[in-house]
């Protein structure tokens, strides 16, 4: 279905590095950059622009631009959301939506990865030691910085700082002007190699789900679209809230299967279950 097909990667912050190699390897298709696309218009992780749409929506809207100004049929796109973990408070959380659509064969396949493995952060900082200190942090220059504040009243960025005495020099530039001074990582991909790594990671799950066909219909993209907790606690043998199946999707005939995980634990640690540690 796939074969020799070109698919468009909608990017210009050089994730086609990690995409293009397992795709044209999996699904043995051309890859193509298209080298004017603009994803920054549709929102910015330093906050210039505002993202308006979902993450989903848009991965979708990258997709659909690129289809409709190159005649593309086949394209793939990502967007990353970083936040606090929904079960871990304060930890940070990296999502990454990867969007494959043929629209040829009118399939749509997506695949999220979630990981703590991030080193988002921000902070507002008032000496060159703070500043340094939250770069080793980070693991800078191998990991870009950005550095925010207001010049003239308005509010101005320096980005993709990778060298110490850019970094500083840029840091001074707003020190003389005593405003409020912001440092964060810069999210992106070209200058974060952790992200980069779980970008990698969801093109590859993404490429196992298309090749992946739906028993029912033999259409790809037969992947995990929920999870079933209910995980039996190894004292009391209750449920608990810990996952034990994934729920197997099929988009086009809507078919379902449930696995279990079978790699997985049998039952859960006491310290997890709602009755023994409540």
């Amino acid at each position: 279905m796939f074969q020799n097909r070109r698919l468009f990667i909608a990017t210009n912050h050089r994730k086609e590095e990690v995409i293009q190699p397992i795709f044209e390897s999996k699904l043995k298709v051309q890859c193509v950059v298209p080298e004017d696309f603009d994803s920054d218009s549709l929102g910015t992780f330093s906050g210039e622009i505002e993202r308006l749409l979902s993450p989903i929506e848009t991965a979708r809207k990258k997709c659909e631009i690129v289809a409709e100004k190159y005649n593309a049929d086949l394209v793939i796109a990502s967007e990353g959301s970083f936040g606090p973990h929904p079960l871990f408070g304060l930890v940070p959380m990296d999502e990454e939506i990867l969007l494959f659509m043929d629209l040829k064969n009118k399939l749509e396949i997506k695949h999220a990865e979630r990981t703590i493995k991030t080193n988002f952060c921000s902070e507002q900082i008032e000496t060159v030691h703070d500043l340094m200190r939250f770069a080793e942090k980070v693991g800078f220059p191998s990991h870009g910085l950005i550095l925010k504040g207001k010049i003239n009243g308005k509010e101005k960025y320096f980005k993709g700082i990778v060298d110490d005495r850019m970094l500083i020099n840029y840091f001074l530039t707003f020190k003389r002007r005593k405003d409020t001074i912001t440092v964060e990582t810069d999210m992106r991909a070209m200058f974060n190699p952790t992200r980069m790594e779980v970008i990698q990671q969801a093109a590859i799950n993404l490429a196992k789900k298309i090749n992946n066909l739906c028993p029912n219909c033999s259409s790809p993209g037969f992947g995990a679209e929920r999870s079933v907790s209910g995980l039996e606690c190894s004292q009391c043998s209750l449920p608990t809230r810990s996952i034990k199946a994934h729920i197997f999707h099929c988009h086009q005939c809507s078919f379902e299967k449930e696995f279990e995980l079978t790699s997985h634990k049998k039952t859960e640690d006491p310290m997890y279950c709602d009755f023994c540690n409540p």
